[in-house]
Parts: structure tokens; sequence; C-alpha cells
């Protein structure tokens, strides 16, 4: 099996769980499964449709190129104020006028302590559905991650965390 995942983070705090579930996603891979986080968030400029033409942003260039070189999209992002974070959904909106997202297999790993972030989560299917990403259910996980499971180096060592992390990269790698 051979497959190129492409993972997001929607936090741009530098302590993330969701960012450390991710970076722990890239070690725990099966063979022949490459994930790469994508670090681009902050660069992108704030979405405008009048903006969405060529020559783009280079931002956005490298976004969509990254988004069309993967098999498959992880995503690992919190619930701000009871939605997705505004940075990650404008990465969202920079990826409805290219398309690349469309019909690409999408999971997701919810890392709330708390079991929160349903909010988010309800959002993230909603443009998902939009951008016509086929959102793999099996792929789909609640996988609580407390601050105290992140490590000095930001990866998770926790062992039963990290099999749960590596079950939903294989569910995806496993997609067409």
């Amino acid at each position: 099996m051979t497959s190129r995942l492409l993972a997001f983070c929607g936090s741009l705090r530098a302590g993330s769980t969701n960012a450390a579930v991710l970076r722990t996603a890239a070690l725990v891979a099966p063979e022949g499964v490459t994930v790469t986080v994508f670090e681009g968030l902050a660069e992108l400029p704030h979405f405008n449709p009048d903006d969405d033409v060529e020559p783009l942003d280079p931002a956005v260039v490298v976004l969509r190129s990254a988004v069309a070189a993967a098999d498959a999209l992880l995503i690992s992002t919190p619930e701000y104020a009871g939605a997705l974070p505004g940075s990650f959904k404008n990465l969202l909106d920079w990826t409805v006028g290219g398309m690349e997202i469309s019909r690409k297999p999408v999971g997701w790993i919810n890392a709330s302590a708390t079991g929160g972030a349903r909010s988010a989560h309800d959002s993230l299917g909603k443009v998902l559905g939009y951008v016509d990403a086929l959102v793999v259910d099996a792929a789909c996980a609640d996988i609580p991650v407390a601050r105290r499971d992140v490590g000095a180096d930001g990866l998770i060592a926790d062992p039963t965390i990290r099999s749960h992390i590596a079950d939903v990269i294989q569910v995806l790698a496993e997609q067409p």
C-alpha cells in the first residue's frame, strides 16, 4: 500500500493538542503511508472570491498543489466559539475554487479531551459536503488527548492513543 495523506491542523496555537495528534500520525503511519502536515495555514490571505483568479497568491498555490498531490486528507481541529476556527475555515474557503478536494477521501480526529468540538465537526462536515469531499465515516474518530498526553517533544507517547491514530490512518490509506 502506498498512500500520501495530507494533514491539516485547525489551530495555530503553538501547544495545540490537535497539532500533536497530526505530528504523531506522521510517526505511526503504517509502512508505505506518508503523512505530511500542512504548515501554511498562517500564510494564507483572507479569502475573497475576487482574488480567486490567476495569478493566485503563492500561499494558495502551495495549498491547492498539496491537496491535489495527496491521496487523502486528515484533519484535526478544535472548536472556537462554537464553530471552526476562522483561520481554518479560511483555508477551506480557498479549496472551493480549485476543486482539488472533490471526491478526495477525508477523515478527522476530534482530539478534545472533554468530548467537545461537536459544532466544529458538524460545520466541517457541512463544508466538506459542499466541496464534494468523500468523508470516510470510519476515519472520523473521537480520540481524547489531554495536554498531559503531549510530551515536551510535541508528540503523544501513550500507546493506546497512538494505536487509535494509526487505525484512522489505516482506514484512510485503504480508500480507493
